[in-house]
């Protein structure tokens, strides 16, 4: 009876934190769009002609972004005020494309949107220049009906992406949060990750930008790591450096139970799509062990890579001598630090490179998120493992 009245009191205590949550996210929520509309309503009484004659700006308390918006059609810019105000985005509007250039001059914003049809400068000359005075603007076409055509092929001189008009406000809110998404992953993605070692008072990171090295386990150069059990045997598996920089791994390929394996030579091989990375053998010895789990839940790769994630168990023959060539703990930091200059300096090279390739092929969204993935691969294989061990090398 006592178990059953501590399970309900523990039961109710839970429902009524989660209501009492949920009231004040509400409540929250209402203060925000009030405090939107307030500032939507004071910002168009304000007098900014000083910096542009037909600028009209509206900003809110933290806002998810700056957002310059041109067109040259007055009721389209009222929309996107009203909507992008009270989707939490501080939002400056003007008619045209000289206007515009003039505020990207003086101000830090993160989008401008344009419209494609403009007298005078139009949005792809607009699209150029913004991207020529600030490359760190993400630029967004505004196209109407038969014009999408023109709209896709700005994508080759920098512009984002493109948004239809006419628009709900369900539908240009949903378009410039999933922007606003795609910006900070890329943005994220340009900053090179940090180096943290995992001991008893700091936790494991998650962040793509924090790369975690457990103060107790070995690391090879090839990015495997080495944990040594009571028994002996050696548990192998990928470190968080090789993790983080290969994503969306599709299969492993284990290595044969019982069979022998030296030093250097093939140890397993992560797949994607026709690409495939081999990783040689840290140690010399006899697979006593694979991870069969990971054919069916690969994420514990990602997820617990240092406890679940091991790839296969080594008995090894040469312990002492090869664990010389392993690296462990803080002596550990500053080769990760140099390894991940290195990685980062050819990607980043590979990359602007890639940007002139995407905007001469105006690809997609899509295709631009696989043909990075494809190049992050491309690049730690020809770095870490050797092209020598890569089936289908990244055209």
């Amino acid at each position: 009876m006592v178990v059953v009245i501590v399970l309900l009191t523990v039961i109710v205590f839970f429902v009524v934190d989660l209501l009492l949550r949920l009231a004040l996210k509400k409540r929250e929520d209402a203060r925000l769009k009030k405090a939107r509309a307030e500032a939507l309503d004071t910002g168009l009484r304000l007098d900014y002609t000083d910096e542009a004659v037909s600028l009209k700006r509206v900003e809110v308390e933290s806002p998810k972004a700056h957002i310059l918006a041109v067109d040259d059609e007055p009721v389209i810019l009222d929309s996107f005020r009203k909507i992008l105000v009270l989707e939490g985005f501080s939002v400056d509007t003007v008619e045209t494309a000289q206007e515009a250039l003039g505020l990207v001059r003086k101000n830090d914003y993160d989008f401008v949107f344009t419209d494609l049809k403009m007298p005078g400068m139009d949005g792809m000359d607009l699209t150029k220049a913004v991207k020529h005075l600030r490359p760190d603007i993400d630029v967004v076409m505004i196209t109407g009906y038969g014009t999408i055509e023109s709209a896709v092929s700005t994508m080759r001189f920098g512009a984002m992406d493109y948004v239809e008009k006419p628009f709900t406000p369900d539908e240009l809110g949903a378009f410039t949060n999933k922007c606003l998404i795609r910006r900070l992953d890329r943005i994220e993605k340009e900053i090179a990750p940090r180096v943290q070692l995992v001991t008893a008072a700091v936790e494991e990171s998650h962040s793509p930008n924090v790369i975690n090295v457990p103060g107790g386990i070995y690391v090879s150069p090839e990015h495997t790591w080495v944990g040594i059990d009571i028994t002996g045997e050696a548990r192998i598996g990928l470190d968080d450096f090789a993790l983080k920089s290969l994503e969306d791994i599709k299969d492993i390929e284990f290595p044969a139970q019982g069979s022998q394996v030296r030093k250097g030579e093939p140890l397993f091989s992560l797949r994607r799509g026709e690409t495939s990375l081999s990783f040689p053998s840290p140690l010399t010895g006899k697979i006593t062990g694979v991870n069969h789990d990971l054919t069916y839940y690969l994420e514990l790769v990602t997820r617990r890579p240092f406890a679940l994630g091991w790839i296969c168990c080594v008995e090894p023959t040469r312990l002492s001598q090869e664990l010389a060539d392993l690296k462990i703990g803080a002596d550990a930091l500053p080769w990760y630090e140099g390894e991940i200059r290195d990685f980062w300096s050819r990607l980043t090279t590979l990359r602007k490179a890639e940007d002139e390739s995407e905007r001469a092929t105006a690809m997609t969204p899509e295709e631009a998120k696989l043909r990075g993935l494809e190049l992050a691969w491309s690049v730690f294989g020809d770095t870490f493992v050797g092209s020598n061990h890569t089936e289908a090398q990244v055209s």
